[in-house]
C-alpha cells in the first residue's frame, strides 16, 4: 500500500485547525501528523515529524506566516500550502507568499463542505505532495514598448498548478504578444493580486478582465474568480463579456465557456490548456481546433496535475503536447 501523505497544520486558531484537520482526514490517503499554533511550535514539529506537506496560516502571533515560510524555504524546503482569509489584506499577502515559494493558496473554509467548482483542500495537498511545481523565479520584466499589430488571439485555461505555469508561459511572451485571455481556477479574492503579480513579472501588460474591455495586442486579461463566466464576443472588435450563469464543467468561470466563445468568433487563434484537475477546457479546446484554431496541451511530465490536458489530448483536441518551458515560444510561433 502507498504510504499516506503526512501533513502538519499551522494555524493560531484551534477552531480552524480542527476544521482543516477534519477536511484532510476525510481523505484516506492523507494523515494529519501534527498541529501547531505558531511558528515556534511548527518549527519543532517539522524537525520531529518531517511532514510531506505543511498548511500554513499567514496571520499568526510572533513570527508571521510569510517570515516563517521564507525560513522554511531557505533552511528546509518542502511543499507549503497557504491557507488565507478572504480579505484584501489576505489576497495581497498571498501574492507575497507565492513569491516566497508557497505551492498554492487555499481560501480559509467556513465548513468542511467544499465550494462547488473549486479544488478541495485534500486535492491541493495531494498536488503539493507530488512536488511538480516550477522552481524558477523570474525577475521582473518591465519592458512594455513595441506592441505590434498581431491579429491572432491566444486563449489559456489552467487550474491546479496553473499559478506557476502561467508565470512561466506569460513570462515567456514578448511585450507585443497577441491579445491573450486566461481562465485560471482561483478564489475571487486572489485573481486581482495574481494579475498584479503577472503584470510585475511579465513583459505584456496584465490586468483583471472587466466587461467591455477591447482586446489589444500586448495585453493579457485574467478572468475574475467567483460568480461570473468570461467570454470573448465581437469578431470585428473582440471584447470581454462577463456574465452570471450556472457552473459549466464544474466551474465558474469555466475554461470551456472561454474556449467555445473563441471558437465561435472564427478568428485566427491559439488555445492552450495547462495543468489542472478534472476536464474543464477539453470540450472547448476541441471546438477551437475544429474551428481552425491551433491548440496546445501541457504534457504529463511538467503538469502538477495531468487532468484537464490529459482529457483534451485523449479527445483529439490537442495539436501539440508540449513541456511547459516550450509552450510560450510555440504559442507565439503559432500565432504569428
Amino acid at each position: 500500500m502507498t504510504a499516506p501523505i503526512r501533513v502538519l497544520i499551522v494555524d493560531d486558531s484551534a477552531t480552524m485547525r480542527g476544521l482543516l484537520s477534519a477536511m484532510l482526514r476525510a481523505d484516506p490517503g492523507i494523515a494529519v501528523v501534527g498541529e501547531a499554533a505558531d511558528a515556534i511550535e511548527a518549527r519543532r514539529l517539522i524537525k520531529a515529524l518531517d511532514p510531506d506537506v505543511v498548511t500554513l496560516d499567514i496571520e499568526m502571533p510572533g513570527m508571521d506566516g510569510i517570515a516563517f515560510l521564507e525560513k522554511i524555504m531557505a533552511l528546509r524546503p518542502m511543499p507549503v500550502v497557504i491557507v488565507s482569509s478572504a480579505t484584501e489584506r489576505g489576497a495581497a499577502t498571498t501574492a507575497r507568499a507565492l513569491d516566497a515559494g508557497a505551492f498554492a493558496c487555499f481560501l480559509k473554509p467556513t465548513s468542511p463542505t467544499a465550494t462547488p467548482g473549486t479544488a478541495t483542500l485534500p486535492q491541493v495537498v495531494r498536488a503539493a505532495a507530488g512536488g511538480k511545481r516550477a522552481t524558477i523565479r523570474p525577475e521582473p520584466r518591465p519592458a512594455r514598448a513595441g506592441a505590434g499589430d498581431r491579429a491572432a488571439l491566444i486563449a489559456i485555461g489552467a487550474s491546479t498548478g496553473g499559478v506557476e505555469a502561467l508565470l512561466e508561459v506569460i513570462g515567456g511572451f514578448p511585450a507585443n504578444c497577441p491579445p491573450t485571455v486566461i481562465v485560471q481556477h482561483m478564489p475571487a479574492m486572489f485573481t486581482a493580486s495574481f494579475a498584479i503579480r503577472l503584470d510585475r513579472f511579465c513583459p505584456p501588460t496584465v490586468c483583471e478582465a472587466r466587461t467591455g474591455m477591447i482586446l489589444k495586442p500586448g495585453h493579457v486579461y485574467l478572468a475574475p474568480g467567483g460568480e461570473r463566466h468570461m467570454e470573448v464576443i465581437g469578431a470585428a472588435a473582440p471584447r470581454i463579456r462577463l456574465f452570471s450563469g450556472d457552473l459549466v464543467s464544474g466551474h465558474r468561470p469555466s475554461v470551456d465557456v472561454l474556449f467555445r466563445s473563441v471558437a465561435r468568433l472564427g478568428l485566427p487563434a491559439v488555445g492552450v490548456l495547462l495543468t489542472g484537475m478534472g476536464a474543464d477546457g477539453a470540450v472547448g479546446l476541441a471546438e477551437m481546433r475544429q474551428s481552425g484554431a491551433r491548440t496546445i496541451g501541457q504534457d504529463e511530465a511538467t503538469s502538477v496535475v495531468y487532468g484537464m490536458p490529459a482529457v483534451a489530448f485523449a479527445a483529439g483536441a490537442v495539436e501539440a503536447q508540449l513541456a511547459l518551458p516550450r509552450i510560450a515560444d510555440v504559442a507565439i510561433g503559432m500565432a504569428a
